[in-house]
C-alpha cells in the first residue's frame, strides 16, 4: 500500500501529493462499459512546491519525511467533450449525484447520461426537480436518494410521480432524509468521515425507516443524537461558470452543497460555461482546484433552464410548461425523443 506524507515544515506553496515508498496505488476499476470508478486518489497537503514535470526524492532533514520518500507530481483534471467525460466517469448501476439548487443544475451532463442509455443508476440530490423527473421518467432510475422532490414554485414532478405510485416505467426506491440531513452526509463523505452527527430527526418516522439514520448516545453529555452515514456517490457531477486551463474552477452566486458533493465523490465531473486563461476573485466566489477535480468539460447554456449567475437567466416559462408536458406518459416521451435524445 502506499503511503501518504504528512505536513513538513512550511515552505513554498501548498501542493497535493501522494507519496510511494517503493509501492504502487492499486489500479482504478472499470465497469463492463470500461468506465473507471475509482480509485480516487487520497490526498492530502503537503506544503512544497512540486515540479510538475518531473517526480524528486526529498531527504527528510530538508521536508521532515521519512528518507527517500517519492513525491508525486499533483493530480490534474482532463479537460475532455461532454460525450467522453460522461463515457468515461458514469456506468450502469454508478450513484450518481448531479447537484445544484435552483442554480447551476448540470442539465447538459444529465442528458448526455440519458443519451448514452445510462441505467440502474441511484441518483443522489437534495432537491431532485425537473432534471430527474427526466431520469426518472426515462427509466434510468432504480433508486432516489432525495430530501425534497417537486417543480419549483409550480407543483409536482408527475413521471416521478408515476413511478413511486405506478412503478411506471420501472418501481423507483426510495431513500429520504432531511435537508440538514443530506447536507451533513455530504460533509461526511467529504471530510473522510464515516458518518456526521447532528440534532435532526427528533420525532420524524424516517429514522426507524432508513438505514443511513442512526440514534447514537453522545460519550461525553449522555445526549441523544443522530448519525447520519456519508454520502460517497460514485460520481458527482456539477455546472460551474468557468475553468482555467489547468482544470480549476470557479462557482459564484447560489452554491447550495456541490462543493461537498464534489469532494465527497470518488469522481468529479464539472461542466462549464467558459474555459478561461485565468480566473479572476469573484465575491462569495468557491474555487476547486484541479486535484480536486476529476474530468471538466465544456458545456455552454449546459444549466438550461436553470441558470448560470453572470451568464445565463432562469427559464421560468419552462418550468412552468413542463406540468403540462411530463403529465402524460406519451406526451413525456414524444418531447424527450425530439428534445433530448435526437439532439
Amino acid at each position: 500500500m502506499p503511503s501518504l506524507a504528512t505536513s513538513g515544515p512550511l515552505f513554498g506553496t501548498l501542493a497535493p501529493t501522494r507519496t510511494l515508498t517503493g509501492a504502487t496505488a492499486p489500479a482504478a476499476r472499470a465497469d463492463r462499459h470500461g468506465v473507471v470508478c475509482g480509485n480516487r486518489s487520497s490526498v492530502r497537503i503537503l506544503h512544497i512546491s512540486v515540479d510538475r514535470s518531473s517526480r524528486r526524492t526529498y531527504g527528510s532533514e530538508a521536508v521532515g519525511l521519512a528518507s527517500e520518500t517519492l513525491v508525486e507530481q499533483p493530480r490534474r483534471a482532463e479537460i475532455l467533450p461532454l460525450p467522453e467525460a460522461i463515457s468515461r466517469t458514469v456506468g450502469d448501476g454508478s450513484t450518481v449525484a448531479l447537484e445544484g439548487f435552483t442554480h447551476l443544475i448540470p442539465f447538459a451532463a444529465g442528458h448526455e447520461i440519458l443519451r448514452q442509455g445510462r441505467t440502474d443508476l441511484t441518483l443522489v440530490r437534495m432537491t431532485p426537480d425537473i432534471l430527474y423527473d427526466q431520469l426518472i421518467g426515462m427509466g434510468s432510475a432504480r433508486r432516489l436518494v432525495f430530501s425534497w422532490g417537486g417543480n419549483p414554485g409550480v407543483g409536482s414532478l408527475y413521471r416521478f410521480r408515476d413511478a413511486v405510485e405506478h412503478g411506471w416505467p420501472r418501481p423507483l426506491e426510495l431513500e429520504e432524509h432531511s435537508h440538514a440531513g443530506m447536507a451533513n452526509r455530504y460533509a461526511a463523505g467529504a471530510s473522510g468521515l464515516p458518518f456526521a452527527v447532528m440534532r435532526g430527526y427528533a420525532g420524524s418516522d424516517l429514522v426507524p425507516h432508513t438505514e443511513t439514520i442512526r440514534q447514537v448516545t453522545c460519550p461525553f453529555t449522555g445526549e441523544t443524537l443522530t448519525a447520519v452515514a456519508a454520502l460517497r456517490p460514485d460520481v458527482t457531477v456539477i455546472h460551474a461558470q468557468q475553468a482555467d486551463r489547468e482544470g480549476n474552477v470557479q462557482l459564484w452566486g447560489i452554491t447550495g452543497i456541490q462543493k461537498e458533493a464534489a469532494l465527497a465523490a470518488r469522481t468529479a465531473v464539472v461542466t462549464v460555461e467558459e474555459i478561461v486563461d485565468v480566473l479572476e476573485p469573484r465575491p462569495g466566489g468557491v474555487i476547486l482546484p484541479s486535484w480536486a477535480i476529476d474530468v471538466v468539460a465544456l458545456a455552454p447554456g449546459g444549466a438550461h433552464p436553470s441558470y448560470a449567475h453572470g451568464y445565463t437567466e432562469r427559464d421560468n416559462d419552462f418550468y412552468v410548461s413542463w406540468a403540462a408536458i411530463s403529465r402524460d406518459r406519451k406526451a413525456f416521451r414524444r418531447w424527450m425523443e425530439e428534445h433530448v435524445l435526437a439532439a
